[in-house]
């Protein structure tokens, strides 16, 4: 299935998606032109290639992020530190659902590739099934583990071809961006697949 995804603030970055992959990348008006039926797809603020978070290890592996059902034991965000290896050691079938929680705040946040080396299976399970690609962890890490790192990675510029991951952050520019972090990210696409909406 073909399909236009375009933002408002980067109408001359919209991105034509078949399948899995990249078919275009170029002003809106002119891929809609171009194939008339795909369906599109409109997005408040910027598309951009999406966030590697260089934490996945700390942010998987490191912290619980626990059910919502749990949240009058646990409450809401994640736990980290020796309580959270407590909790991994009282019952070790929560390692794979904290990691897919984890994954899940991740994408809410933009991130289309992690990096670090995991080391436990739930954890790689979880990124591999999501689709988020695994790249290099940069030699300096820039501040401590987060979802929203600063400074923000953004990866390199969308190209035919190339695997269809990215993400819309409602800001008016990268700029805004940065300043506001990557909490305002409103859809992540891995795949060709939406993975995360904001509501």
């Amino acid at each position: 299935m073909l399909t236009i995804h375009v933002a408002e603030a980067t109408p001359e970055t919209a991105v034509l998606i078949d399948g899995d992959r990249v078919a275009a990348v170029g002003p809106y008006d002119d891929l809609v032109a171009v194939r008339p039926e795909a369906r599109v797809r409109r997005w408040p603020g910027i598309l951009t290639p999406g966030l590697l978070n260089p934490f996945a290890p700390e942010l998987l592996e490191g912290m619980y992020h626990p059910d919502p059902r749990e949240a009058e034991g646990f409450g809401t965000e994640p736990i980290t530190g020796e309580r959270a290896q407590r909790i991994f050691r009282m019952d070790a079938s929560r390692r794979g659902a904290s990691a897919r929680r984890g994954v899940q705040r991740l994408l809410a946040h933009g991130t289309v590739a992690v990096a670090g080396e995991l080391r436990d299976r739930a954890a790689l399970d979880a990124v591999r099934r999501a689709g988020l690609a695994i790249g290099r962890r940069p030699e300096k890490l820039p501040g401590g583990p987060s979802f929203s790192p600063v400074p923000l990675i953004l990866l390199p510029g969308l190209i035919p071809g190339a695997p269809a991951r990215f993400a819309v952050f409602d800001v008016p520019d990268r700029a805004a961006l940065v300043r506001l972090g990557a909490s305002t990210c409103v859809a992540t696409v891995l795949g060709g697949r939406l993975v995360h909406r904001a509501r």
